[in-house]
């Protein structure tokens, strides 16, 4: 399943570097969890597809332009790691920024059950389980 899981995630980074926030959710688990770690805006924890709608459109709201790729994925396991490139232009300042981190997926059964957003590398691999 860990290929598969890859695939998935490489798919909706190609649909979310074009802009499509959307892309995915129905691969989402109704109890998923989304994991902001501190140093994100609006750190915390979001529970279920609600928590995560309710996320992606404070997120989105900040941005003019934003799109979200993948650098490099990494297979662990029932998760996968990647290394994410954020670009946009904030909606308020006019900024142009990027940004890169992380983002582990965690799967169950072909279902998204948890996204945790993490600043560092060692830290990334240590959500999954895996050494880095």
């Amino acid at each position: 399943m860990s290929r598969e899981n890859v695939d998935f995630v490489r798919e909706v980074y190609a649909e979310w570097e074009r802009g499509n926030f959307q892309a995915g959710v129905d691969r989402y688990d109704p109890d998923a969890v989304l994991v902001q770690h501190p140093g994100f805006p609006e750190a915390g924890t979001y529970q279920g597809l609600e928590g995560f709608a309710a996320y992606m459109h404070t997120f989105l709201d900040a941005w003019e332009k934003v799109t979200i790729e993948a650098a490099e994925l990494t297979d662990a396991g029932d998760s996968v790691v990647a290394e994410v490139v954020q670009i946009g232009v904030g909606k308020g300042s006019g900024a142009s920024v990027e940004f890169r981190y992380f983002q582990v997926w965690t799967f169950r059964d072909g279902k998204v059950i948890r996204l945790e957003v993490i600043r560092d590398r060692d830290a990334a691999f240590e959500a999954a389980g895996a050494s880095s």
